[in-house]
């Protein structure tokens, strides 16, 4: 399974972001999608993740701000970041997990500037 995510770029706070990220190789049904990010000196963070049946939860830090949603027929997965904060700054990572094994992207740079 691979996957690749784009999107990412700068922008300044209150602005807004879209993530996407596409799940390729041998699937026959992808459960959870989601994504993760990782500050500098900081350890690697749940954001948001989404299961095939729709049902969502958020890191608190971006509940009300971000929305996550997919494609399950073409394994989609993206992230809307809206009211973005210089907090928001960080590597993300797709993630998806695939009978039981979790595969990530390479990451895609976010940077909100104050």
């Amino acid at each position: 399974v691979q996957l690749q995510a784009s999107g990412g770029g700068l922008v300044q706070a209150g602005g807004s972001l879209e993530l996407s990220c596409v799940a390729s190789g041998s699937i026959f049904s992808i459960n959870v999608m989601g994504w993760f990010r990782q500050a500098p000196g900081k350890q690697r963070e749940l954001v948001a993740r989404i299961t095939r049946g729709g049902n969502t939860n958020y890191a608190d830090s971006v509940k009300g701000r971000f929305t996550i949603s997919r494609d399950n027929a073409k394994n989609w997965v993206y992230l809307q970041m809206s009211s973005l904060e210089p907090e928001d700054t960080a590597v993300y990572f797709c993630n998806c997990n695939v009978y039981g094994i979790d595969y990530w992207g390479k990451g895609t740079q976010v940077t909100v500037s104050s």
